[in-house]
């Protein structure tokens, strides 16, 4: 499909009477660790907000029938979802909605090698039935246009917005939210942050106070503090634009400067924040900056990698043996990425690469590995991978030992 289908069919439902829910597919969506799940998951309240019919706690195990069209993959098939609800019922143990009649790996919502691509889906009434307009992203440059629209959609975060309500552009869908220890209270915010929008990096300094080192693996650390981050981020947010929102517009231009300025607030703190999370955990983990890694380094002839080890002017250095350099990109996502880091430097012939992707096909694997990529993958995210390539991921108590080997530490 082209960039012109991908901004007609966006112009055709960003319209009132749509709700859009935007995810990126974990490898626990698709069929790429070999399970057998029914499909995409998707927040029971979320299906109970789009469908209605089918929060009906009176009935046992309701379920609610509709036609969903994958328009980026002309495929189309009649949808049951289901809610179990014998736990609310007091007769059993379930309280969980499913979607099923997919297809199996024919759709491109359960096709393994759609691990990581971003699905929007759009639900509306069509003479009084409900209707999903889906559409898979084949690339990052498709995945862009969405983003634009509502900002960056990270692994394990959920996009809801209705088109024309009165939130701007976008609002993540919240779960659990009771239960989240770092969003901030507003008397809990400091008081110029409410007057000027604080920086990713002042956000994620906040995260290290809030989420100490002590015992934690760095691959904990990681996954805790970027959860933390992100509640940090959407509680000062609220806190500062919606007295803003709450007083009105004067004119839809007036509207649409704001959503913009909360979108490249958005882009803004997600745009460095796992390197920023890696470079704190290095130094946590007693590597010291410019003598065991750099980041951000400029090398001699210009290229700019994420982190380089052991530093800069080893890599400049062409006496420096090649096989003590290391090179390290981070991406939150990887399917649509990796391929940028592999003109990043010469000199190293395995690139590793940081990522929060749930999974990967092995296909995708496969194409990675063949062209020197190894994959540093938080612990507790090796599962999401199929388990014929988990013992080929990289965790990042591992690449951190491998950097004290390779800079004489151990």
């Amino acid at each position: 499909m082209s960039l012109a289908d991908v901004t007609d069919w966006i112009d055709e439902y960003a319209q009132p009477g749509c709700a859009w829910f935007l995810k990126r597919l974990s490898a626990n969506d698709t069929l790429a660790t070999g399970g057998h799940q029914a499909g995409p998951y998707i927040p029971k309240d979320v299906l109970f907000e789009v469908l209605p019919d089918l929060n009906h706690p009176d009935r046992e195990n309701p379920d609610v029938h509709f036609d969903l069209y994958i328009d980026s993959h002309v495929d189309h098939r009649r949808i049951r979802a289901v809610w179990y609800n014998n736990r609310v019922r007091g007769t059993g143990t379930r309280n969980e909605a499913r979607l099923t009649n997919f297809g199996g790996a024919e759709s491109a919502l359960l096709d393994p090698d759609s691990t990581g691509s971003l699905a929007v889906f759009v639900f509306r009434e069509v003479e009084g039935r409900p209707v999903c307009n889906v559409w898979v992203c084949d690339d990052g440059t498709q995945s862009d246009l969405f983003e634009d629209l509502v900002g960056e959609i990270q692994p394990k975060q959920f996009v809801f917005w209705r088109p024309g309500s009165d939130h701007p552009q976008a609002d993540l869908f919240q779960e659990n939210r009771g239960q989240r220890s770092c969003w901030l209270a507003p008397e809990q915010i400091p008081p110029d942050w409410l007057v000027r929008f604080p920086t990713g990096a002042t956000i994620i300094e906040k995260t290290f106070d809030l989420r100490p080192p002590a015992g934690m693996s760095p691959d904990v650390r990681l996954i805790k503090r970027r959860d933390c981050e992100f509640e940090v981020f959407r509680s000062v947010e609220e806190a500062f634009w919606f007295p803003k929102v709450s007083e009105g517009f004067e004119s839809l231009e007036a509207f649409i400067g704001m959503a913009n300025s909360i979108l490249q607030s958005r882009k803004a703190r997600s745009g460095r924040s796992l390197e920023l999370h890696a470079k704190q955990l290095f130094i946590e983990e007693g590597l010291v900056s410019d003598r065991d890694f750099t980041h951000g380094p400029v090398l001699a002839d210009n290229r700019r990698p994420d982190f380089v080890f052991p530093n800069v002017a080893a890599f400049n250095d062409p006496d420096y043996p090649d096989a003590r350099l290391r090179m390290l990109a981070a991406k939150t996502t990887c399917k649509d990425r990796w391929r940028q880091i592999l003109n990043e430097t010469d000199r190293v012939a395995i690139k590793h690469l940081l990522t929060l992707q749930e999974g990967v096909s092995e296909n995708q694997f496969a194409e990675m590995a063949a062209a020197g990529i190894r994959l540093v993958v938080p612990a507790g995210l090796h599962r999401a991978y199929p388990e014929a390539i988990r013992h080929n991921l990289m965790t990042i108590e591992e690449f951190i030992g491998d950097i004290r080997i390779s800079n004489g530490q151990c």
